[in-house]
């Protein structure tokens, strides 16, 4: 394959997960049955002193960072998590300024042995968010049916994208219940809407995240009796590696998109549990 052509997917495929966001916005609409979240009521009023705390997958980089960026702006203590920690740069310069309030770990989603190993660390300590950040796309030109179909790029998006997620809820399940937020936050996509899909691309990624929504609706019902939410939330086209290809002007700002998803985390509540979202707070099809 010539480099012009692979460049022509890669772009071909950037401009299908943006145009995912714009159909589902212009389609899907505001529906009225689904209303936006609602402000979440109070909840279990902290000790004096308390500083609460956020686990974020993927916080080397992109929107990863800037949930890191922006929670420990608020005071939080950030646990963020990087597959190669020496490398990311940004993460740790982020970490040195804190005066401790951020903490970088080592990380891979697709190992769960290492999933284990970070809640064993921080075993007894309560987490009120895990944001669940970590994802991949597989790449557009190798996700092309009858072309160029790389099937073994299906057991690292899932295990990524699906089962990775899925691991660290379970792993970390006794910090969510000892915290005072209690909440599960997942950076899910509009291309997981099977509801709003209307071309043949992608077949990877949109499944894994359609796939990610199924996972985190059954545990948001499973976990009502932990009192336990959980959200999937799709940040539209952002300005990030993963957008690189398209024009900055069809990108949303990462440090927008940053606070979007924090703002509908801190509207999540056990009354609008396992619902899907979008960035402006319309809920999407499933």
């Amino acid at each position: 394959m010539t480099t012009t052509r692979r460049r022509a997917i890669a772009l071909l495929s950037a401009l299908t997960l943006a145009s995912g966001w714009l159909g589902t916005a212009q389609a899907g609409g505001h529906d009225s049955a689904a209303p936006a979240p609602a402000p979440a009521p109070a909840a279990t009023p902290m000790p004096e002193g308390y500083v609460p705390t956020v686990l974020v997958t993927g916080a080397n980089r992109g929107i990863g960072l800037e949930l890191a960026r922006q929670y420990a702006a608020r005071g939080w203590k950030v646990i963020g998590t990087a597959r190669k920690p020496a490398e990311a740069k940004e993460l740790n310069a982020l970490a040195a300024a804190s005066g401790g309030r951020v903490v970088v770990e080592a990380l891979d989603v697709m190992d769960l042995d290492a999933i284990d190993a970070l809640a064993k660390k921080y075993e007894g300590k309560p987490v009120d968010i895990l944001f669940n950040n970590a994802g991949i796309t597989g790449g557009g030109e190798n996700q092309q049916f009858a072309k160029n179909m790389k099937w073994e790029l299906f057991d690292d998006v899932y295990r990524t994208n699906v089962v990775g997620p899925l691991k660290m809820a379970e792993a970390f399940l006794p910090n969510l219940v000892a915290g005072y937020q209690k909440k599960i936050s997942n950076v899910s996509s509009s291309q997981g809407s099977i509801g709003t899909t209307k071309t043949g691309t992608l077949y990877i990624y949109r499944s894994s995240k359609a796939a990610l929504n199924m996972v985190m609706k059954n545990l948001a019902n499973q976990l009502k009796s932990k009192s336990i939410a959980v959200a999937l939330i799709d940040p539209g086209p952002v300005d990030t590696d993963m957008m690189a290809m398209l024009p900055k002007k069809m990108l949303r700002p990462v440090n927008t998109a940053g606070s979007d998803l924090i703002r509908i985390t801190d509207q999540l509540s056990m009354e609008n549990t396992g619902t899907y979202w979008t960035f402006d707070g319309t809920v999407l099809p499933w």
